[in-house]
């Protein structure tokens, strides 16, 4: 099967990457079901990637109904190292506006219906996640965008709501009381399941709107996000582009790679064998 150290995950908007060549569709089943789409394998800049809209081509699949799981296993199993990913966002800052990009560096989870883990059933695994985000992954995006000369904040918590539905004022309010800076749907589970899966992970966070608390600009509306949305993916893909030939072969600098390696608290023999068998490309360099 063809392989890329570098994986895509392209948001609301973002269902293709121009300039890829070399294509082919790889449709992969893992143990968790089918991932949202089939994953478009290509060379970019002379670097191999690995794309996959997150909600489907044509936008088909809501925030809460994402085979997360699926997606970030396959991404796995076709040896990624690396995500990139393209989040639409809400602003809780008057500086940071619609049209900027934001590379978050913490999260606030306000999810209810999502699994976060791949280890179930008889096998558990406590990883940190202190820093949710990749910081070598983060710089690279943060200096990328800079470079590309989109207006980027560095930093910044991002709150993932479940969705569908957009916030109410009492909740925008509430977040922006917090400290938060931005509010999404889809970076978790992601961000936890990539960590799982000993995946470095970035967000580059696409703000298009002020969510419900602003009083002056009123409430956000789909048609004003997607208007905001068009021109934020252009920026995306040049942001993909020349990030994909700056990423380093080797990974050093950040605890990704080697996420698993304490964090297994499972005796090994006492993990169901088939469980073993199902999970050996995350487990199998810790449990045999």
């Amino acid at each position: 099967m063809a392989e890329a150290k570098i994986g895509v995950i392209g948001g609301t908007g973002l269902y293709q990457v121009e300039g890829m060549e070399n294509i082919e569709e790889v449709n992969i089943r893992t143990p968790f079901g089918s991932p949202s789409d089939s994953i478009i394998m290509g060379t970019l800049e002379g670097t191999r990637i690995a794309f996959l809209p997150r909600h489907g081509r044509g936008h088909r699949i809501s925030p809460t109904e994402l085979p997360s799981r699926a997606n970030i296993y396959a991404l796995k199993s076709l040896g990624v190292e690396w995500i990139i990913a393209i989040n639409s966002a809400g602003s809780f800052r008057e500086e940071i506006e619609p049209h900027h990009l934001v590379i978050p560096d913490q999260i606030i989870d306000r999810t209810r219906n999502r699994i976060n883990s791949f280890f179930e059933g008889g096998l558990v695994a406590h990883i940190q996640f202190a820093d949710p985000f990749c910081p070598v992954l983060s710089q690279i995006l943060y200096q990328v965008a800079i470079d590309t000369r989109a207006t980027v904040h560095k930093g910044g918590t991002f709150v993932t709501m479940e969705g569908p539905q957009f916030s109410t004022k009492a909740e925008s309010k509430l977040y922006r009381s917090l400290g938060a800076d931005i509010i999404g749907m889809t970076v978790l589970p992601e961000a936890k399941l990539a960590r799982e899966a000993e995946i470095c992970y970035a967000s580059v966070a696409c703000v298009t709107d002020y969510d419900s608390w602003h009083e002056d600009l009123g409430t956000v509306r789909v048609e004003s996000v997607l208007d905001i949305l068009t021109k934020n993916v252009e920026i995306s893909k040049s942001i993909i582009k020349t990030a994909a030939a700056r990423i380093p072969s080797e990974r050093t600098g950040c605890e990704c790679a080697n996420a698993l390696e304490t964090a297994i608290v499972t005796p090994p023999e006492l993990v169901p064998e088939p469980m073993k068998q199902e999970l050996s490309l995350l487990i199998g360099k810790y449990i045999q």
